[in-house]
């Protein structure tokens, strides 16, 4: 069955990197739109990058520049590089796959993700 493995969460000071790792199983993920999301407690959880089929990505504005999403096809996993981190990064981050062919990835929707990971925990502390 389809799973989403997160990894690569912990605590770093502000100002340090932190590279999350999503291992996909179950379906060939190259195939598909990839996310990463991320929710803090009380608050909508939001898009903060995807990457298309074609390894096309978009990010939200506040990780524009500090952040990179990736794909390895050949290991079906999707990372997450994240530097330049501060305390507003704090969260649950949270992979997620959209089986649908979409033709277009969502970044502010999280609809079209019909999978999920369990998230990883991300801490920056100033």
């Amino acid at each position: 069955q389809v799973q989403l493995v997160e990894s690569g969460g912990g605590s770093v000071q502000s100002g340090g990197s932190l590279r999350l790792a999503c291992a996909a199983s179950g379906f060939a993920s190259s195939r598909y739109c990839m996310a990463w999301f991320r929710q803090v407690p009380g608050r909508e959880r939001e898009g903060v990058a995807t990457i298309d089929t074609n390894s096309y990505t978009a990010y939200v504005d506040s990780a524009e520049g500090r952040f990179t999403i990736s794909r390895d096809n050949a290991k079906d996993t999707l990372y997450l590089q994240m530097n330049s981190l501060g305390p507003e990064d704090t969260a649950i981050y949270y992979c997620a796959a959209d089986l649908s062919h979409s033709t277009v990835c969502a970044l502010f929707s999280r609809t079209p993700y019909n999978y999920w990971g369990q998230g990883t925990q991300v801490t920056v502390s100033s």
